[in-house]
């Protein structure tokens, strides 16, 4: 498994040139980063599907809503939660500070509550994109970086070739297999990162809207209850 066209592949990195050597390591190590980033995202991603579905069950469950700040308390596990507390929190400084009794202080505090859960959305949706530019980077630079690490391995091989005045097989094929694994290198870094980044980004984008029509639905609430007060 680990033998190219005769050689493996520690006697290809090896006998490469110091430049290419870099090259290759830092490919390895971007592609290493990028599979913890994405086994990451993975983890977190299903984690915030699953804790938000649970929280948006007991929300339209008809549970009352002071009860379910108070359970939920002040550590919100996933972003729908965030945005109920951000809010309850906004309603509850008025309440306490006598300000939702009338008409132009409503509407200031209609505002506040939307303003609030805006910031959360963007908060929470920002803390989902962590990282994920990281893959977005790797998946366009990779293939440009194994790209210069071939031609540069190419230069020194044809420099070889010249030194000892031969254009066998033997003696071009080696550097030429050194050359073209850096690209080999960029390419199975650049591949995954590539894909699971717009995997990644179209969950998030999904998330994001689900944030904002649950921010809507709850200023409607909010509405409704201080025309009814």
């Amino acid at each position: 498994m680990n033998e190219v066209g005769g050689s493996s592949i520690f006697e290809l990195f090896w006998q490469a040139h110091i430049v290419v050597k870099l090259v290759m390591i830092g490919l390895a190590m971007a592609s290493i980063w990028s599979w913890k980033i994405i086994g990451d995202k993975f983890f977190v991603i299903s984690k915030s599907r699953k804790a938000s579905k649970q929280f948006e069950k007991a929300f339209w469950s008809g549970q009352n809503l002071d009860d379910l700040y108070r359970n939920i308390g002040q550590r919100p596990d996933n972003p729908m939660a965030a945005i109920f507390v951000s809010a309850m929190r906004e309603w509850k400084r008025a309440q306490e500070a006598g300000k939702d009794s009338d008409v132009d202080n409503r509407i200031s505090l209609q505002m506040r509550i939307e303003k609030v859960m805006d910031v959360t959305i963007q908060r929470e949706v920002g803390s989902l994109e962590r990282h994920l530019m990281f893959l977005a980077t790797t998946g366009s630079a990779a293939p440009f970086v194994g790209l210069f690490g071939t031609v540069w391995g190419i230069m020194n091989s044809f420099t070889a070739i010249a030194a000892s005045k031969s254009t066998s097989l033997a003696v071009v094929a080696p550097g030429i297999a050194e050359a073209l694994f850096a690209t080999a290198i960029g390419l199975v870094a650049a591949i995954p990162a590539v894909i699971f980044y717009n995997k990644f980004s179209g969950e998030i984008g999904r998330i994001g809207q689900d944030l904002e029509n649950f921010a809507d639905e709850f200023s409607a609430i909010f509405s409704r209850q201080f025309e009814n007060g």
